[in-house]
């Protein structure tokens, strides 16, 4: 057995299922391996930002790392945007990268780079495999490494030679620590803060969004009047009817200002206390009031979920009691009387909260067209919600298709800005080539409107020719259906909001992938 074969067997027997690859000539044996194995289905990205980002939305979803195979130091580099993303989405992934080897890389070829360097400020855990004999242990302790911590970036780089000697073996797994529970004293102080009366947030991030902690946390909400907030970048949140209403921090500092004013007491849930995105030269970046308590109950690498319970417990609430869900169906009209007229960010909203089909999956990075999408759909059928974690923009496209091959019994509704989207357009490749059930919702407003927004926030005047021509992304304007039908996803344009609402409704029903450009 040679050393890429022990290296897919081990990966195969701890669990991993799915391969993100984008490979290369050092990579060729793993491939091979790959290739006569078969149990690992490999997904192809033709960037590694894709492929860096699936491996995000699949972790998302299915809690466990898939692997990504990239290629030498500079497709590692491709795909760290992503990384960075994923990172901060505190999510399970084995990064896999090949290395030159070890006799060739005293010769400095045009591929040579510092992998470790690269490497290092995007992974948790970081080791080159320098050892046929050992690379199988290497990966097993890469996987756990990957699910320590409530999931986190381990990076693995193989040299080529270390992959194709002889003399490999599998490696069993271990089972990775579970995270561990805060003290004794921080659930009891949380629960005293939330019987006092004062008016409590509760801001929650990481698992605790969506399962067994978000019925938790909506217990405590419901017995003691506490409100549940979500931190703007999260990663997943699990929405509907009867699930807790869970409020987003508004990313403009001014109105998350105006969200926390009552609150005197802030609980933290596996989230930090709220920030701006940004300093600003004359403003404040506290976004809680400075005579509000804010207590951490749990940090983000300690059992979030399991700190609930115990507040709830705690407070002597049992599972099963009542949580501050939605009474009724707020869905509102039917789309056949909201979907009517010319194209406004507020009807698109309305009629994606109508159409909206049970146990969907919302893939959101519309930062300035889309920010009317989440409260239009509080009271829609249950789905999940998963956001830009880290703020480097092109995680939708890549991100929905990690989330459809975790998921294929689910239907994806992927939302970006042509913007953002023209970073991993490469993604739609992917969705028509694996047949994903992804509808993609471009919002073509011609511009980095986010830019704009924050120019004027920072009171630079009124932006000049140069500044202007920056901020835009017209001359020529990006054609997404053209870009769709390239790669092999069909795709509309559409004037009117019966137009969207008619065509959304057949991308649900459809198979495989759909593109709608929503110009702006």
């Amino acid at each position: 057995m040679n050393g890429a074969q022990s290296l897919v067997r081990t990966l195969a027997a701890g669990g991993i299922e799915v391969c993100f690859t984008n490979p290369g000539t050092s990579e060729l044996h793993v491939v091979a391996a790959l290739d006569q194995l078969g149990d690992i289905r490999c997904v192809l990205g033709l960037f590694e930002g894709v492929v860096t980002g699936a491996a995000d939305g699949y972790a998302r979803m299915t809690e466990r790392p898939a692997f990504t195979l990239l290629h030498l130091g500079p497709g590692l580099a491709n795909g760290l945007a992503n990384l960075h993303n994923a990172r901060r989405a505190r999510v399970p992934i084995v990064n896999i990268v090949g290395q030159h080897a070890i006799a060739h890389q005293q010769y400095d070829t045009p591929l040579s780079s510092n992998i470790e360097a690269i490497a290092l400020p995007f992974s948790k855990w970081l080791r080159t495999s320098n050892d046929t004999s050992r690379l199988g242990r290497d990966a097993a302790e890469a996987i756990v490494a990957a699910r320590a911590k409530n999931g986190q970036i381990a990076t693995l780089i193989v040299p080529a030679d270390v992959a194709w000697k002889e003399g490999g073996a599998i490696s069993e797994t271990s089972h990775s620590p579970h995270p561990p529970m805060p003290s004794v004293d921080r659930v009891e102080h949380a629960a005293a803060i939330l019987r006092s009366g004062r008016k409590t947030a509760i801001l929650i991030g990481g698992k605790a969004l969506y399962g067994s902690g978000l019925r938790a946390a909506g217990r405590i909400a419901n017995a003691t009047d506490a409100k549940l907030f979500a931190p703007y970048p999260f990663a997943r949140i699990e929405r509907g009817p009867v699930s807790p209403v869970v409020e987003r921090v508004a990313y403009i500092c001014e109105q998350a200002v105006e969200q926390f004013k009552e609150f005197r007491q802030l609980i933290l849930v596996g989230a930090l206390a709220p920030l701006p995105y940004f300093a600003h030269p004359t403003k404040s970046i506290a976004i809680a009031p400075t005579e509000c308590e804010i207590h951490k109950l749990a940090g983000p690498e300690e059992d979030c979920i399991g700190a609930l319970e115990s507040v709830a417990d705690s407070l002597g609430l049992r599972q099963g009691a009542a949580s501050p869900a939605l009474k009724v169906d707020q869905r509102g009209p039917s789309v056949g009387d909201i979907a009517k007229g010319e194209i406004t960010t507020r009807g698109v909203a309305a009629a994606v909260a109508a159409l909206l089909p049970e146990n969907a999956i919302v893939v959101d990075e519309s930062m300035t067209s889309g920010r009317e999408l989440m409260p239009a759909t509080q009271g829609s059928l249950h789905h999940d919600w998963l956001g830009n974690t880290g703020g480097s923009i092109g995680i939708a496209m890549p991100l929905a298709v990690g989330a459809a091959i975790a998921c294929p019994e689910r239907r994806v509704l992927c939302f970006s800005a042509d913007g953002s989207g023209m970073y991993t357009n490469q993604a739609l490749w992917t969705m028509s080539r694996e047949g994903l059930n992804i509808t993609t919702v471009i919002f073509a407003n011609r511009a980095y409107a986010v830019l704009k927004r924050e120019f004027s926030n920072f009171s630079l005047g009124n932006p000049g020719p140069l500044a202007c021509d920056l901020f835009d992304i017209g001359r020529p304007d990006l054609d997404w259906v053209a870009l769709a039908k390239g790669m092999g996803v069909p795709g509309a344009r559409v004037t009117s909001l019966e137009e969207f609402a008619k065509i959304l409704r057949k991308g649900f029903e459809t198979d495989g992938p759909t593109l709608i450009e929503v110009p702006l």
